[in-house]
C-alpha cells in the first residue's frame, strides 16, 4: 500500500511540475506578444506625435502673419489718426 501511495505522489507531483511548466512557457510566450503590441502602440503614438507637432507649428506659422498683418494695418491706422489730428491742432493753434 506505501507503493501505491509513493507512487500517487510522484504522478502527481510529475503533473503539478509539468503543469506549471507548460504555463511559465505560456505566460513568457505572452509576454512577448505584450512586448509587441507595446512597440507598435509607442510607435504610432510617437507618430501621431510628430503629426500634431507639425500641424501645431503649421497653425503657429499662420497666426503669427496674422498677428503681423493685423499689427502692420493697425500702425498704420494709428499713424493716419495721429496725423489728422496733428492737422486739427495746427488748425486751432495757428
Amino acid at each position: 500500500m506505501e507503493a501505491q501511495a509513493w507512487t500517487a505522489i510522484g504522478l502527481l507531483a510529475a503533473t503539478l511540475l509539468g503543469t506549471l511548466g507548460y504555463l511559465g512557457y505560456r505566460i513568457d510566450a505572452l509576454g512577448g506578444r505584450i512586448d509587441a503590441q507595446g512597440a507598435a502602440l509607442t510607435e504610432r503614438i510617437d507618430a501621431q506625435g510628430a503629426a500634431l507637432n507639425a500641424r501645431i507649428d503649421a497653425l503657429a506659422e499662420r497666426l503669427d502673419s496674422r498677428i503681423d498683418a493685423t499689427e502692420a494695418r493697425l500702425g498704420r491706422r494709428i499713424d493716419a489718426l495721429g496725423a489728422k489730428l496733428d492737422l486739427h491742432l495746427d488748425r486751432h493753434a495757428g
